[in-house]
């Protein structure tokens, strides 16, 4: 008895630093932003704050000067256009590279380049290549398509103009998830099937895309989550601009945090995100739970 107490005594006293650690970097923020969400807080310091209760979610869905659902709805069409264009591609692109072409490790390294720089560089990066006077775009499409107004700065394209950089900068990072699930299905598959006579798009859809759900899975919510909480690379190029067209959760938090200083609504767009996030992951989960042979889940 004595051994097994002490064998949880030295277990929880190795994992109580990583445990403070999330609790003060991960679960406190969630628990003040939640608190602070319930009051009407317009400075950094607590003193005076009133409590109002749910007034600050009421103000957020029902205000018309706040633009919650504009900004909602946009981070939902990046989710949609990650999900059925970013996640596709990056697919075909795990297949193709799966199959060991010449030149593999070279097109992987290629294609994961852009993850490794930083959002804001290439922020920076895209600002010069949409820029109406001297930017690369101009100079190949022409500047008689350019919309009045520029890329940036018209309402019809500028959220497409912010999704181009998000799909180029993470095709690579989910390439490579799916690559290795790719890698991972048994030779011994695919060669029976050839040898039953399927073509290399039925081994593809019928053998190695089913053996990789669980990665497909993990990647539809990294790229629905990261479109609920997209925010460096939208504050680089519009700022939530122009006309609140490009405008995401995290860019109106930002904004009624330091521009605002109402530090109460900020807080509850926080926690909205959370709850989003944490909603869609279970949502997903359930969609891609398999069933065992008995038709149970």
């Amino acid at each position: 008895m004595k051994n097994k107490t002490y064998k949880y005594v030295t277990v929880f006293l190795f994992l109580l630093p990583a445990l403070i650690l999330f609790i003060g970097v991960l679960i406190a923020p969630i628990v003040m932003s939640l608190v602070y969400s319930l009051f009407d807080l317009r400075s950094v310091s607590t003193e005076g704050m009133e409590f109002i209760g749910l007034g600050n979610y009421k103000e957020l869905f029902t205000s018309g000067s706040i633009s919650f659902w504009k900004a909602l709805g946009n981070s939902m069409l990046l989710a949609v256009l990650s999900v059925f264009i970013q996640l596709p591609l990056a697919l075909g692109l795990a297949l193709m590279l799966g199959k060991g072409i010449k030149g593999e490790r070279a097109f992987l390294s290629i294609y994961f380049l852009p993850v490794l720089i930083s959002t804001v560089v290439i922020g920076q990066l895209w600002r010069k290549i949409y820029n109406p006077d001297y930017g690369i775009l101009n100079a190949v499409v022409g500047s008689g398509l350019m919309p009045q107004g520029g890329w940036l700065g018209n309402e019809s394209s500028a959220l497409w103009c912010v999704f181009i950089p998000t799909l180029w900068q993470y095709v690579g990072y989910h390439m490579l998830l799916m690559y290795a699930g790719v890698r991972s299905v048994s030779p011994e598959l695919r060669e029976a099937a050839k040898l039953d006579g399927a073509t290399d798009g039925q081994v593809d859809w019928y053998i190695v895309i089913p053996s990789i759900k669980p990665i497909l899975r993990v990647s539809v919510i990294f790229a629905i989550t990261g479109s609920l909480k997209s925010f460096d690379l939208i504050y680089v190029l519009t700022n939530g601009g122009p006309y609140h067209a490009t405008e995401v959760p995290s860019t109106l938090m930002i904004s009624m945090l330091f521009e605002r200083n109402r530090y109460g609504m900020g807080s509850t767009i926080a926690v909205l995100m959370i709850a989003l996030c944490f909603a869609f992951a279970i949502i997903i989960n359930a969609v891609f739970k398999e069933r065992d042979i008995y038709g149970k889940k």
